[in-house]
């Protein structure tokens, strides 16, 4: 029984349990690639692989994602062994917080971070909108850190907190959009999802229901004209009824001091 780094060759066995874990399935099988290059992906052994977990290092926080347990060996804490090791390593490293996601309605995970002395720090939720033609907007592009909206940036479904190295970066890239109708201001964070192809995750804050259109009506063109299958966004809002966004599910953002 052992906790060690996963290697090309646990792909099989692993994936065998990771099919069904959603009614849709899973996407280990896209990540796991990506995964593997980043390291840290954690694996639990009992003469064969029984679980997983994956942690992203950065700045002074942990992401944890990815946890998956064999169904057959659900109830042996195997799952909090992961995390604890994954954190163990990042307060080697002086890592100050570590942060999960989890749907509002599994309770298990849910017991199983309040157990681990995780708290539920704030509620998002994803919606979904259809890239198509369109020129009914307005925006600008933020030209500075001067936007103080967002807390976390949303990269590839792991949440980063924000400080102003980032977001100058992120706004001399082009990356943050708003819209400013007097003084109410919608923004986004827009990104492309590392491990899988062909998608725009964005991170959302709403201002109003005026601006909040112009967002969405630049991202649904901006989609359209880039050739992206999908507009995932993360808000922690509930968002007024727009063109063909659709509410998906809600989180809870997860977080942890570690002392």
């Amino acid at each position: 029984m052992e906790i060690r780094e996963a290697k090309i060759s646990d792909k099989t066995s692993i994936l065998k349990f990771c099919k069904n874990t959603f009614s849709w399935g899973d996407y280990i099988e896209k990540v796991w690639s990506s995964w593997l290059e980043e390291g840290s992906l954690f694996l639990f052994e009992k003469k064969s692989p029984v679980g997983i977990c994956h942690a992203f290092y950065s700045q002074n926080q942990i992401w944890i994602e990815g946890i998956r347990i064999d169904p057959n060996h659900r109830r042996e804490m195997i799952a909090s062994k992961l995390v604890i090791h994954a954190e163990s390593i990042g307060k080697k490293n002086q890592k100050l917080f570590s942060y999960m996601l989890i749907d509002t309605e599994n309770k298990n995970s849910i017991s199983m971070a309040d157990s681990l002395n995780y708290e539920k720090f704030q509620t998002w939720n994803y919606y979904s909108l259809i890239p198509k033609k369109n020129s009914n907007f307005k925006i600008e592009f933020e030209k500075s850190s001067s936007i103080d909206i967002f807390d976390f940036y949303v990269d590839s479904w792991r949440w980063i907190k924000t400080n102003e190295k980032l977001l100058n970066n992120l706004s001399s890239q082009k990356k943050i959009i708003k819209s400013n109708l007097n003084g109410k201001i919608s923004a986004a964070i827009i990104g492309n999802y590392k491990h899988i192809d062909n998608t725009l995750i964005v991170t959302l804050f709403s201002g109003s229901s005026d601006t909040l259109s112009n967002i969405l009506s630049y991202l649904q063109n901006f989609g359209f004209e880039n050739n992206y299958e999908r507009i995932q966004i993360l808000t922690n809002q509930k968002l007024e009824s727009f063109d063909s966004l659709e509410y998906k599910i809600s989180f809870y953002l997860m977080k942890k001091f570690l002392d």
